[in-house]
C-alpha cells in the first residue's frame, strides 16, 4: 500500500494441556510454550508495531506464589525487547534460586496471551498498550485482556457501568471492556460462592468448585449484549480459564488450532499453520459470534454467544491487512488483479507492446500476478487469433514475430529505505513521502512507452502525487496509469482502521472538488444540515447522508478528478487511475463481504453515527482522528 495505514492489533494465545514436564521430556525444553507465543506473535508482527505485550498464567502456583505475569513494551522493536526481559527475568530467578524447579520460574505457565497494538484513536503509551491486567486476591477474580477492537458506542458502555456503580478510571474501550467484564466475574464468583458455602465448602475445595463451574459464556453474553463494534475479545482469568470471541457480524477475524498437546489462537490462519506444521483445514475459523473457552480442567467448548447475523467480514484483510501466504487470500488477491484485466487494457488501448507493467511494493504483489495472468491470457488471444485470421498470407517470419509478443515487466517503483510516513505527525507527512520510492531507470522508452504499477488500495493519494507518480514520470513515458486493486476508499472505518478523517481521502475531496466545479456545493451544505440535525439521535436511526456527495457523480467521473488531484504540476504527461469495481471485490472476496469504506454501508449503527460525526467535523473544518 503506497499510503501506509495502520490497523489494530493482532492476537495470540497459547493454552497448553499437558504439564509443562511434559514438554521438557518431549521438546527437549519448558519454554515450548513460550517459544510459540513468540512465534505467533513475530509472525503477525506486520498487525502492529506501536507495542507489544504477554502474559501468562500459571495453574499450580501455591498460596504466596506469583501466577500471573505480564510484560509490555513499546516502539516497533517491543517484541523482541519483551522476550528478552522475560528471558532475563528468568535468568536472574534461576541466579538467586538455583535449585528451583523450572516449573517454578517466571513467565514459565501453561496459559499464554501476546498482543500487537497500532492504536487507531491517537492514544497510545505503555497505559494503553494490551494486554491489560485487572489484580484482585481470590484468583478467579483476576482478568487478564487483550483484544482486536474498536467499539463505537463506548460512552454507552462507559453510562451503563457507571449506572451499576462502577467509578472507571479511563474512557477508552479496552478499560472499559475490562472493568465491565470484571465486573460481571465478580458477580459470577460472589453467586457461585453463596451457592456452595450454604453446601458446607469452605477452604480451598470451595475455591476449587468455584474455578470449575466459572461460566465465561454466560458473562460474555451478557457484557457484549450491549456492544457495538467489531471485535476479537481474548482474556484468562487468574484461576486457568482462557476465552477468545467474536463479534457476530465477523468484522474481525480469529482461527484456531487444536490438537491433544495444545489450543492456540490468532488472527490469521497461516500463522497457525506455520508455527505448529500443521495443514490448512486443521485450523479452524472461529464462527462469527462464536467463543472459544479452554476452562481450567483443559476442556475445551466451542460456543454461540450471540447469533450470527449479516455476516460482513473486513474485505480490507484481505485486499492488505493479513498475510498473503493463507490459501485462499492468495488466491483472492491474484483475483483482484485479473479482475483488472480489461479496464487496464482500455486505458493504454490494448497497446501492450508499448506498455510496461509492473507494482508497488510489496503488498501489492500477488494481485500484480494475477494481473499478469489476465494480460497473457489477453495476449494469447489476440495472437492465436490475428495467426488463424491471416494464416493463408502469413510467412514463418512474420508469425515468429506473432508468436514473441510478450507482457513487458519491470521492477520500476523501488522502495529503497525504511521510511514510514506515519512515523511524522501529519503535517509533516507529505514531506517525508517525497523520499520513500525510487525508480528504476532505462526501462522505459521515452514519449513512446506507458506505464501501468498495480497499488493494492489508494487511500490519501499522498505518497502517489509526492513520490510514486514523481519518479515514474522522470522516465518520461507517454501515459502512467495507476491501478488500485480495490475500490475507491470513500467513508471512514471505525472497527479498528485507521481511516477517520473524511478530508483525508482522496476520493472524498475529488467529489468535493466536482461539486464545487459544476455549481453543486449546495449538496454539501444539505448534506451538512442533514448530518447535524441527527446529531443527538440515537445511533440507532441516524442516517449515512454523506452517500448524497458521491451520488451525482459516476465511479469513471471520480477516478478522472482523483487522476487530476494526484498528478503532480510538473508531470510531463498524463495520468490515469483505474479502480477496482466493488462487484468485482466481492466476486474476488465472496466470503469477506463487509465494504462500508468503499460502499457507505456499514453494518452496525455506530458505523452511521461516526460517519455523520466525521463529515460534521470536516464542514467545521475539525481535523481530529475520531
Amino acid at each position: 500500500m503506497s499510503d501506509f495505514i495502520k490497523h489494530e492489533c493482532g492476537i495470540a494465545m497459547v493454552r497448553l494441556l499437558k504439564p509443562i514436564n511434559y514438554y521438557k521430556e518431549k521438546y527437549g525444553t519448558p519454554y515450548w510454550g513460550l517459544n510459540k507465543l513468540y512465534l505467533l506473535m513475530e509472525k503477525q508482527h506486520n498487525r502492529g508495531q506501536e507495542g507489544a505485550g504477554l502474559a501468562c498464567v500459571k495453574l499450580n502456583a501455591q498460596p504466596g506464589e506469583e501466577y500471573i505475569f505480564r510484560h509490555r513494551a513499546m516502539g516497533t522493536n517491543a517484541i523482541s525487547e519483551i522476550f528478552n526481559s522475560v528471558h532475563q527475568s528468568i535468568d536472574e530467578f534461576k541466579t538467586h534460586m538455583p535449585q528451583a524447579s523450572y516449573t517454578d520460574y517466571p513467565f514459565i505457565g501453561e496459559l499464554y496471551m501476546g498482543h500487537l497494538r497500532y492504536s487507531t484513536t491517537g492514544r497510545s503509551g505503555i497505559s494503553y498498550t494490551h494486554p491489560f491486567l485487572r489484580r484482585n486476591n481470590w484468583r478467579s477474580r483476576n482478568l487478564c485482556l487483550a483484544g482486536n477492537f474498536n467499539l463505537t458506542n463506548v460512552d454507552e458502555i462507559f453510562a451503563h457501568i457507571v449506572s451499576s456503580g462502577q467509578h472507571p478510571r479511563h474512557n477508552a474501550d479496552t478499560f472499559i471492556i475490562l472493568e465491565q467484564l470484571g465486573y460481571l466475574l465478580d458477580q459470577e464468583v460472589e453467586k457461585l460462592y453463596d451457592r456452595y458455602k450454604t453446601k458446607g465448602l469452605h477452604g480451598q475445595k470451595l475455591n476449587e468448585i468455584i474455578e470449575t463451574h466459572i461460566d465465561i459464556e454466560s458473562i460474555l453474553r451478557e457484557a457484549s449484549s450491549i456492544w457495538d463494534g467489531g471485535y476479537v475479545i481474548t482474556g484468562m482469568t487468574g484461576n486457568g480459564d482462557l476465552f477468545a470471541f467474536r463479534d457476530n457480524k465477523g468484522i474481525r477475524p480469529a482461527f484456531y488450532y487444536k490438537d491433544d498437546e495444545v489450543v492456540a489462537i490468532a488472527s490469521e490462519r497461516p500463522v497457525l499453520q506455520t508455527v505448529f506444521n500443521v495443514e490448512t483445514e486443521q485450523v479452524q475459523e472461529l464462527k462469527p459470534g462464536n467463543s472459544i473457552v479452554v476452562k481450567c480442567d483443559g476442556s475445551t467448548n466451542i460456543s454461540v454467544i450471540h447469533p450470527a447475523t449479516d455476516i460482513r467480514a473486513c474485505s480490507f484483510e484481505r485486499i492488505y491487512f493479513s498475510r498473503g501466504s493463507d490459501r485462499d487470500i492468495y488466491r483472492e488477491r491474484k483475483m483482484l488483479g485479473y479482475l483488472l484485466t480489461t479496464p487496464i487494457l482500455q486505458s493504454i488501448d490494448h497497446d501492450t507492446d508499448h506498455t510496461v507493467f509492473s507494482f508497488i511494493p510489496n503488498t501489492a504483489e500477488v494481485a500484480y500476478y494475477g494481473m499478469m495472468q489476465g494480460l497473457e491470457e489477453y495476449l494469447n488471444i489476440y495472437k492465436s487469433n490475428l495467426v488463424c485470421s491471416r494464416k493463408d498470407s502469413l510467412s514463418c517470419e512474420e508469425i515468429d514475430k506473432i508468436l514473441s509478443k510478450k507482457i513487458r515487466t519491470e521492477k520500476l517503483a523501488i522502495k529503497d529505505i525504511k521510511l514510514r510516513t506515519f512515523i511524522a505527525e501529519d503535517s509533516n507527512r507529505d514531506d517525508l513521502a517525497a523520499h520513500v520510492y525510487d525508480i528504476t531507470y532505462g526501462t522505459v522508452t521515452q514519449g513512446i512507452d506507458s506505464i501501468v504499477v498495480i497499488d493494492d488500495s489508494i487511500v490519501r493519494g499522498t505518497t502517489l502525487k509526492k513520490s510514486i507518480i514523481s519518479i515514474l514520470s522522470r522516465q518520461k513515458p507517454k501515459k502512467i496509469v495507476i491501478v488500485s486493486s480495490s475500490p475507491q476508499v470513500r467513508y471512514p472505518d471505525c472497527y479498528g482502521i485507521d481511516m477517520s478523517r473524511m478530508g483525508e481521502f482522496i476520493a472524498f475531496n475529488a467529489a468535493i472538488e466536482l461539486l464545487k466545479e459544476r455549481g453543486m456545493k449546495h449538496v454539501i451544505d444539505e448534506v451538512y444540515a442533514k448530518s447535524k440535525a441527527q446529531e443527538s439521535l440515537p445511533k440507532e436511526k441516524i442516517v449515512n447522508y454523506v452517500k448524497e456527495i458521491y451520488a451525482p457523480f459516476s465511479d469513471k467521473e471520480i477516478a478522472d478528478k482523483i487522476s487530476q488531484l494526484v498528478t503532480p504540476k510538473e508531470c510531463p504527461c498524463k495520468v490515469e487511475v483505474v479502480y477496482q469495481s466493488i462487484e468485482n471485490l466481492h466476486k474476488a472476496c465472496p466470503d469477506h463481504t463487509g465494504d462500508w469504506y468503499f460502499s457507505g454501508n456499514y453494518p452496525t449503527p455506530g458505523g452511521n453515527r461516526l460517519v455523520n460525526h466525521a463529515f460534521i467535523q470536516y464542514y467545521e473544518g475539525t481535523n481530529k482522528r475520531l
